[in-house]
């Protein structure tokens, strides 16, 4: 599945609820799946640790629609090649 595909089918099941809900609030429920898991990293459970990366890509997903963002087109700036080494501390 390319992420696109997986962003219209968080759409297509969430997106009326998520823009009531708003960015705001939006953006809250996926800083507690962060934080979920980053629990999850610190254990050992890769059961738990895999629901927790979909959940956070999920919500991540979620803020994208309503923010009307292509995350697809969104990642090019890391396939195109533009990117190079790693920033600065």
């Amino acid at each position: 599945m390319h992420i696109r595909e997986f962003q219209r089918l968080i759409s297509t099941r969430y997106e009326k609820r998520d823009r009531q809900r708003g960015v705001s609030r939006t953006f809250l429920w996926f800083v507690e799946e962060v934080g979920e898991l980053a629990t999850a990293l610190a254990g050992s459970d890769t059961e738990n640790k895999q629901e927790e990366f979909a959940d956070v890509f999920a919500w991540l997903c979620t803020l994208a629609n309503i923010s009307d963002v292509n995350l697809e087109k969104a990642c090019k700036k890391y396939t195109s090649g533009k990117v190079k080494g790693f920033k600065p501390k």
